[in-house]
């Protein structure tokens, strides 16, 4: 059995038991070769949000597996269709969006859903630049939850559709911490079920993110966009239906 632990910055994680990643067995030829760059997003403002908890939580995981990570401050977001694409905080969001290379979906389950918080701020996620290419399209995605209550999946659930739809590649494991504000110690989630099975999300995000990326391009062409240009697929879309 594993026993030394990564101090300080990792108290929980057995080190041990998460080598680093073989990225040469993963990676493309062409892979541009800089750390992945993965985006967490969080579904709750409150002061003691357990859905940024578990997204700080993974972070951490994920920069000790050797990724750079950015996460955006959802404070301040105004409801889509409330405010012009130009708003700061908008720009924010879509320029974070733009400069990840794999995303983590991290939200709370309120009656039975995401937040309107977490669905905010993929909705104002653009479904396309120009015509119907979508700018998400290729990029690895990860899903979690906390609940207040007993395990559910309905949030989680929620979200891989709503990775599916953006065209994202949403990888097979996921995490739900049940009874959160139980299981959070001093903000931090302790070594146990919950805390290994983030570890496993991240772990294989990462692995994920490094096969994917360099070869994006290629998995995501498609014969329906190939026998259309850009510019046609803008301008039948674009039409008004009769």
């Amino acid at each position: 059995m594993w026993r030394t632990k990564v101090a300080e910055d990792l108290p929980a994680l057995v080190i041990e038991a998460l080598p680093h990643i073989d990225v040469d067995a993963l990676k493309a030829p062409d892979d541009p070769g800089h750390p992945p760059r993965i985006l967490l997003l969080y579904g709750s403002l409150r002061e003691a949000s357990y859905s940024r908890r578990a997204a700080e939580e993974s972070a951490r995981i994920l920069r000790h597996l050797g990724c750079e990570t950015r996460m955006f401050d959802p404070s301040g977001l105004p409801l889509v269709d409330d405010a012009d694409p130009d708003h700061p905080k908008v720009v924010e969001l879509r320029e974070l969006a733009t400069w990840s290379e794999g995303m983590v979906w991290s939200s709370p389950e309120r009656h039975g859903a995401m937040t309107g918080l977490m669905k905010t701020q993929i909705d104002w996620l653009p479904l396309s630049l120009t015509g119907g290419i979508r700018p998400t399209q290729g990029k690895t995605l990860a899903v979690m939850q906390v609940s207040g209550g007993s395990q559910s999946f309905n949030a989680v659930n929620q979200m891989r559709i709503l990775g599916r739809w953006m065209r994202m590649v949403t990888i097979p494991n996921q995490s739900s911490i049940a009874k959160a504000w139980l299981e959070f110690q001093d903000g931090r989630l302790p070594e146990g079920p919950f805390y290994r099975r983030v570890v496993d999300v991240m772990e294989e995000l990462v692995k994920f993110t490094w096969m994917v990326r360099g070869r994006k391009d290629y998995l995501v062409d498609r014969y329906s966009e190939r026998v259309e240009s850009v510019d046609e697929v803008h301008k039948r879309v674009s039409l008004k239906k009769v």
